[in-house]
C-alpha cells in the first residue's frame, strides 16, 4: 500500500510528534508498505514565533500536490494542522480525495499559554480543519472526548508505543547520573512554557531534579534553579542510560495529548508522578505511578512502586500495535480518479 503523510512536524525536530510518525513509518515499511513523507524540510520555511526550533514552511498547494501527483498514493494522513498540511488539506478537498488526520498536541492550550489567546478561538480552526476529515485519530479516550465535546465526530484510536529495543531491561545507569544524591527525579521531553517544567523544579521533595532536553525556556529555568542539572538532549543508549539512573520520572505537563515519555520510562522500570490530566490518567495505574494534585505527593507515592511491575506494564505498548491502528484508520482513495487527477 503506497501511504502519503503529510506533516509540518519532522526531524530535525525533536517531540512526541515526530517520534511517532517515525516509528510508524519504520513499522509500516517493515511490513512491506511504501511511505511518502511530506515535511517542512522539502520547502523554504522560517521559524516560528516564540519557537524557531519549529519551522513554518511556505508550502504551497501546488507544490505539496504534485509531489502527492507523482506518488499516486492508496491513502493520505494529515499529521498536523500547520501550512503544509493546509495545502494537502485543500489539494485533497478541491479533487474530492479521503484523507484523515491526526489530533496529536493541544494546539489551543499550547497557544494559550504562549500568547494568551483565548483556546476557544484556537478551537474554531481545530474544528475547521478537521471537519472534513474521514476520520481523526487520537491516542486515547480522554482526547477523544475532547474532540467530540468540541463538536468533531469520527474519531478513531491511534496508541504510542515503546522502542524496545533501546527502552526495555535498561539496567546500565548513567554513571554520572548514578552518583548525584538521591531520589534522581528525572524530566525527558521539550523545554517549554506549556510543559509546566517549572511545577517540577519548584516541588520540594529531597534528591536531584535532572532535565533531559531543550526548548525556548531552557535558559530561563537554567538560572532560576542552578541546583537542577540540565543534561540538553539525550537519545537512544545514552536516554536509557538516564532513564535507568532516575528513581522517579515526573510528568508536570498539564496539556499533553499522550505522552510518549512516560511509557519509554516505564519500560525502563521507572515509575512515573504526574497531574491526574489528561495523558496520564489514560496511561497510568496505580501499580506504576501515582497522580495527585500536589506533584510533591505524587513523587512520594510513585517512589514505593515496584520497578519490575513497571517495566511490565511499559512493554505493552508497541509500535506494532499502534502501525495496526494507523492502518485500519486509514480510508482508501478511488485509484480511478485518483490517476485521472
Amino acid at each position: 500500500m503506497r501511504i502519503a503523510i503529510a506533516t509540518d512536524a519532522w526531524s530535525p525536530q525533536v517531540n512526541g510528534v515526530v517520534r511517532t510518525l517515525q516509528a510508524v513509518r519504520t513499522e509500516l515499511e517493515r511490513q512491506g508498505h511504501e511511505i511518502l513523507i511530506v515535511s517542512p524540510d522539502l520547502f523554504y520555511s522560517l521559524p516560528c514565533p516564540t519557537y524557531p526550533e519549529i519551522r513554518l514552511a511556505f508550502a504551497t498547494v501546488a507544490d505539496v500536490g504534485k509531489r502527492l501527483a507523482d506518488f499516486n498514493p492508496h491513502a493520505i494522513h494529515l499529521a498536523t494542522e500547520g501550512p503544509v498540511c493546509l495545502a494537502a488539506r485543500r489539494w485533497c478537498l478541491t479533487r474530492h480525495f479521503p484523507f484523515t488526520t491526526a489530533y496529536h498536541t493541544q494546539f489551543p492550550d499550547y497557544v494559550s499559554a504562549r500568547t494568551g489567546v483565548n483556546p476557544e478561538w484556537i478551537w474554531r480552526y481545530i474544528r475547521w480543519f478537521h471537519a472534513p476529515a474521514e476520520a481523526i485519530l487520537a491516542s486515547t479516550p480522554s482526547v477523544a472526548a475532547t474532540l467530540e465535546k468540541h463538536g468533531l465526530a469520527g474519531v478513531r484510536h491511534w496508541g504510542r508505543g515503546v522502542d524496545l529495543a533501546t527502552f526495555s531491561d535498561c539496567t546500565v545507569a548513567d554513571p554520572a547520573l548514578a552518583r548525584l544524591p538521591g531520589p534522581i527525579q528525572l524530566y525527558v521531553g521539550r523545554v517549554a512554557v506549556e510543559k509546566n517544567i517549572e511545577a517540577f523544579l519548584a516541588s520540594t521533595h529531597p534528591g536531584t531534579k535532572v532535565i533531559v532536553g531543550d526548548g525556548p525556556a531552557r535558559a530561563s529555568l537554567e538560572a532560576r534553579f542552578p541546583e537542577a542539572k540540565f543534561l540538553g538532549p539525550l537519545f537512544g543508549d545514552q536516554l536509557a542510560a538516564a532513564y535507568a539512573a532516575a528513581d522517579v520520572f515526573v510528568f508536570p505537563s498539564r496539556t499533553d495529548t499522550f505522552g510518549l515519555v512516560m511509557i519509554e520510562a516505564l519500560a525502563c522500570g521507572v515509575p512515573v508522578a504526574a497531574y491526574p490530566v489528561t495523558g496520564p490518567i489514560d496511561v497510568l495505574t496505580d501499580q506504576v505511578g501515582a497522580m495527585h494534585a500536589d506533584l510533591d505527593v505524587a513523587i512520594a507515592t510513585a517512589l514505593t512502586r515496584d520497578r519490575q511491575i513497571c517495566a511490565a506494564y511499559g512493554e505493552t505498548f508497541t509500535w506494532e500495535a499502534s502501525a495496526r491502528q494507523f492502518l485500519s484508520a486509514l480510508v482508501p482513495l478511488d485509484q480511478d480518479k485518483a490517476i485521472a487527477a
